[in-house]
């Protein structure tokens, strides 16, 4: 306790407030995105190519509102662009109990995924103003925590509704967290920046530099290559794991790994603040690399849950340590721009590496294509070294000099 309060303080009320309503954020969307291509085919008779497109649909939307959210953001300010986000997102889960139509159901989803960017690019950047320069690792590695606690229970409640009642409860339960996502919101205190005249001349405009930190790009795009990598665990490993007949290992991939990812956070983010992003990036890309080595290797339960905690250690760690550094190199004025940037990178990577990968699996089998992702990633650690690990070097030497 002591060490504690001889810190800058971190979990103040606004940030326990802005990471409940993004976990709420986020469980709701891993909740639906499971259980969509189900409820596209059973009741719209949708095609398996229809039915996958009403589920990754929410993803192009969701790029298309992180575009918009992060150019705007401190324009139109943070609580107005939260709100907007969270309002349109309650009342476009509402219009799911009268969707009539595939093309419909299509047109609500691209929406929802929109007005999901829009509210969790809001979260995002509220959280990295709430956090003290001097534990910003440590803070977000803790606010990711939000998504990775959602994204390990939500596909699991989303089933177990699908399976012991229907789908509408699905979207009741949804509207429930909608709500109390809004609610929960006004009791927050948002920090407000003030910008400068040269500052909103300089965000106006249709330039590149409006849409894209591009003092987040190098990092953004080690965390594209993350995300594609663990695209391949979130879309294929169901099917791996039933060709292999480790079907029921399979079901505790993600418990593991959200357990793994929990009990490293309070180290790593640390480690980050302490010792620098080299120190924490270089061995997280490795156990990335190791965890889908072993995952292609697999023919036993314990190798294929071996597998989830070095996924747990690698991709939970880059991800947090990266929207870390995205956040920590940008000015403070374009901290939305630079979370946006970094979720663009993020959701490509996630959302069209399966559609890639697709392509690669029947030449290679997923034995194969986990051995290739394997050494993308083990690849992927020159790509960091020149695109930011050698400048992150050169800046520890000159903090150690001075």
């Amino acid at each position: 306790m002591q060490q504690e309060n001889s810190r800058e303080r971190l979990w103040s009320k606004d940030f326990l407030i802005v990471f409940g309503v993004n976990f709420l954020l986020f469980l709701c969307f891993y909740l639906l995105v499971v259980i969509m291509p189900t409820y596209a085919a059973e009741e719209f008779h949708a095609s398996t190519g229809m039915a996958g497109f009403a589920s990754s649909i929410f993803v192009v939307g969701a790029l298309i509102g992180r575009l918009i959210g992060g150019s705007i953001i401190e324009r139109v300010g943070r609580r107005p662009l939260l709100l907007t986000g969270l309002v349109s997102f309650s009342v476009l889960i509402g219009l799911y109990f009268i969707i009539n139509s595939l093309a419909v159901l299509l047109i609500v989803r691209f929406l929802h995924g929109l007005a999901f960017a829009l509210a969790s690019t809001a979260t995002g950047t509220i959280a990295a103003s709430l956090i003290p320069n001097s534990r910003r690792g440590e803070g977000t590695g803790y606010y990711g925590v939000s998504i990775i606690i959602a994204s390990a229970i939500g596909p699991f409640i989303g089933l177990m509704i699908l399976e012991h009642a229907s789908m509408t409860g699905n979207f009741v339960l949804c509207a429930i967290l909608g709500v109390l996502s809004l609610i929960s919101s006004l009791f927050m205190r948002i920090p407000k920046l003030v910008l400068t005249a040269e500052q909103q001349r300089e965000m106006k405009g249709l330039r590149l530099s409006n849409f894209i930190e591009l003092k987040a790009l190098p990092i953004s795009i080690i965390s594209f290559v993350m995300g594609f990598g663990y695209s391949s665990i979130l879309s294929y490993l169901k099917i791996f794991a039933g060709e292999i007949g480790l079907v029921e290992a399979a079901t505790y991939f993600f418990i593991v790994y959200a357990i793994v990812v929990i009990l490293s956070r309070p180290f790593t983010g640390r480690w980050f603040d302490h010792r620098g992003a080299n120190v924490v990036m270089y061995p997280a890309i490795v156990s990335f690399a190791v965890g889908i080595l072993l995952l292609g290797l697999a023919h036993h339960g314990i190798t294929l849950l071996l597998s989830a905690v070095f996924v747990g250690l690698g991709y939970g760690t880059t991800q947090s340590s990266s929207q870390a550094l995205a956040i920590k190199r940008s000015p403070a004025h374009r901290i939305g721009l630079a979370t946006s940037t970094f979720y663009i990178f993020v959701d490509v990577g996630i959302g069209f590496g399966p559609l890639l990968l697709g392509f690669l699996t029947p030449l290679a089998g997923f034995r194969g294509m986990y051995m290739t992702i394997a050494v993308l990633l083990a690849l992927s650690v020159i790509l960091y070294y020149f695109l930011v690990g050698k400048q992150e070097s050169r800046e520890k030497e000159a903090r150690t000099a001075a």
